[in-house]
């Protein structure tokens, strides 16, 4: 039997959770499924980098990783996901928001907002 890959030393769980519920996220990578994703094959792309989606809940894996579950509204599903997949939109640093200048930022903030993304109800909720 293999042994289950640990990629990483750092022991994320002794630390709070790098996202917060509800909070608007990207992807930085391309997801497949990995045979735990029902209803699709394996190696079957779940979510493409830049896919925008919402922290729905927060879990650990092997008492070392938090796995997040990220609501891509666009799909219509959750696909559990690390930390170094995925990337704020609602938290940036404000020099990075600096460097961006006011138009990218005005876009950004927009991101995963448009019509058809989240009831109006939902987005009411969401951090500007």
């Amino acid at each position: 039997m293999a042994d289950i890959n640990r990629d990483d030393d750092v022991i994320e769980i002794a630390m709070p959770p790098r996202f917060g519920y509800g909070e608007r996220v990207v992807s930085r990578t391309t997801i497949r499924n990995d045979g735990t994703f029902t209803g699709r094959d394996i190696g079957e792309v779940l979510v493409k980098k830049g896919d925008v989606g919402y922290v729905t809940s927060i879990g650990t894996f092997l008492q070392q990783f938090y796995i997040y579950a990220i609501e891509f509204v666009e799909h219509g599903y959750r696909v559990g996901m690390r930390a170094k997949e995925l990337m704020s939109l609602d938290d940036l640093p404000e020099e990075i928001l600096a460097a961006l200048g006011p138009e990218k930022m005005a876009r950004l903030r927009s991101l995963g907002r448009g019509s058809g993304d989240l009831p109006a109800a939902a987005t009411a909720e969401l951090p500007p």
